[in-house]
């Protein structure tokens, strides 16, 4: 092992070691069985199917019984937690930017009726262009982004979202105190390039660009195919004959149809190893026009125009074999040139890594396998797997290849989430645990042989919020145990018998 080597792995040692020693103490009660449960958590091998199992790990010296009442009764400084997240070292683009993915990851929870704050959540079903709302708890999480093909994101965040939020509002808001916390830990400085934040289809862009434009942060969203963007007014503008003020928007900028676009102001073309020729190009100082409804409906004085650059990217094949429709993105910057519009939409595709990250949480760490009935145990238990998987990126540089037999050779650089977890038991007994051990205990008397549960769980809707924004109560006539009776009275029966007479057998 080289020098340069050995210094690498020891700062990494110290990182790791730093982390897990803040980690315990941004957990203030139960605190020794929810850090024995991450630990079982990352040491587990194969991945985890129920939370009971974890209690037969190794790492987790206590009982079933204390962790669940970890899960259920323990408390997390969040806030600390959070910074101790943005604290730790970030992947960073080429130009040593920050690049953060924001999406929203669903924990279904269909049949939970006894689970409060439950919401519909937008899944896709099997079939083309089949959608299914189906209850469960929605997490709004961000992440930092990587350059290049890899699996790896640094997860900062995760707020789930209450029924009815306004998706737009609380984007903001989380991105807002993201950012800074970045710049309280100095992850960003005065001179540095701004923010990227990175969103999908499913968020208002141009909306979340408005609120945060008092913040080092740039927006890129993607737009549906059938949107409908203005051009901006026409300099200097000739006012007609019959006079009128100066209009706010320019021409209709209509995707679907081309004879609308004009002439790009930015085209570039690059040639790539997966999806052959990519072309963007560019339109400079479009902007949607907006209208006093939905989230606008209660802006103060006039409507902003939120002026931002539309790129259109079209590529030769893709991977998969599929159809190479193109993809329309929104940029909060103007004024782009060729360098601005190819980091746009490399950064977008670079947005699909948090996929990866949303499987290994799911699939592999067992992020919505526990059957949690409080809403906020389930928060606890994602804090703990978020924890759980900055420690294997932490880790990294310490991890070795442990591959099975019928698996390829990785690099050391090139291991994913999953190989690294699989040599953090290793790295775990050399930094040690500052858990205490468990105290001997005797199990409690529990419920009596026989005896019946008096105190039933309450049963809660699925969220749901009117166009009014009232909560979504069911009516009465619907509740359970309200359907009246039928009532029979004498001469009802007797006005039944005429109708239908009883025919007496011979």
């Amino acid at each position: 092992m080289g020098l340069v080597e050995h210094e690498v792995q020891r700062d990494a040692f110290t990182v790791v070691a730093e982390f897990r020693s803040e980690l315990y103490a941004c957990l203030t009660a139960r605190s020794d069985a929810l850090f024995e449960l991450c630990d079982a958590l990352l040491c587990t091998d194969g991945p985890v199917r129920t939370l009971v199992d974890l209690a037969l790990a190794p790492e987790h010296r206590r009982g079933h019984g204390a962790l669940y009442s970890g899960i259920n009764h323990g408390r997390i400084d969040v806030t600390r937690l959070r910074r101790a997240l943005t604290s730790v070292p970030l992947p960073r683009a080429g130009d040593g930017r920050l690049v953060l993915a924001v999406d929203v990851s669903p924990w279904l929870r269909p049949d939970a009726d006894t689970s409060s704050d439950r919401s519909f959540c937008h899944t896709f079903g099997r079939g083309l262009g089949k959608h299914q709302m189906v209850p469960g708890w929605p997490y709004s999480i961000v992440a930092a982004l990587e350059t290049g093909r890899t699996s790896w994101t640094a997860l900062l965040d995760a707020i789930r979202l209450e029924p009815g939020a306004d998706l737009a509002a609380v984007t903001a808001d989380q991105v807002r105190d993201v950012v800074q916390r970045l710049v309280d830990a100095s992850q960003w400085r005065d001179g540095d390039p701004k923010v990227l934040v990175v969103l999908d289809a499913g968020y208002d862009g141009p909306r979340i660009a408005h609120l945060l434009a008092d913040l080092p942060v740039e927006v890129l969203g993607r737009l549906r195919s059938d949107r409908v963007m203005r051009k901006p007014v026409p300099v200097p503008w000739i006012c007609p004959p019959q006079g009128g003020r100066p209009p706010k928007h320019g021409g209709e900028f209509v995707f679907g149809r081309p004879e609308t676009w004009g002439d790009p102001d930015t085209v570039t073309v690059t040639d790539t190893d997966r999806y052959g020729i990519a072309t963007a190009q560019a339109w400079d100082r479009l902007h949607p026009r907006l209208t006093r409804r939905a989230a606008w409906g209660d802006h103060d004085g006039p409507l902003p125009i939120i002026e931002g650059t539309v790129i259109r990217l079209s590529v030769e094949k893709l991977p998969s074999g599929g159809v190479n429709k193109p993809v329309w993105l929104w940029w909060s910057g103007t004024g782009a040139d060729p360098h601005d519009v190819d980091r746009c939409w490399q950064a977008f595709l670079r947005r699909f890594d948090v996929e990866h990250t949303f499987r290994l949480l799911k699939q592999t760490l067992g992020w919505t396998r526990p059957k949690l009935r409080d809403s906020r145990a389930a928060d606890r238990w994602t804090w703990l797997v978020l924890a759980a998987h900055a420690q294997l990126r932490l880790a990294r540089p310490l991890a070795r290849d442990l591959r099975r037999p019928w698996e390829r050779p990785a690099e050391p650089n090139r291991l994913t989430p999953a190989r690294v977890r699989r040599g953090f038991r290793n790295l775990r007994a050399k930094t040690g645990t500052p858990a205490g051990a468990p105290k001997p205990t005797r199990p409690g008397p529990g419920r009596p042989l026989g005896s019946k549960n008096r105190r039933p769980a309450t049963r809660y809707d699925v969220g749901r919020v009117l166009a009014t924004g009232e909560a979504y109560s069911r009516p009465a006539h619907h509740q359970k145990g309200t359907k009246p009776r039928r009532v029979t009275t004498d001469a009802t029966m007797g006005q039944a018998d005429l109708a239908h007479p009883v025919h007496q057998p011979r």
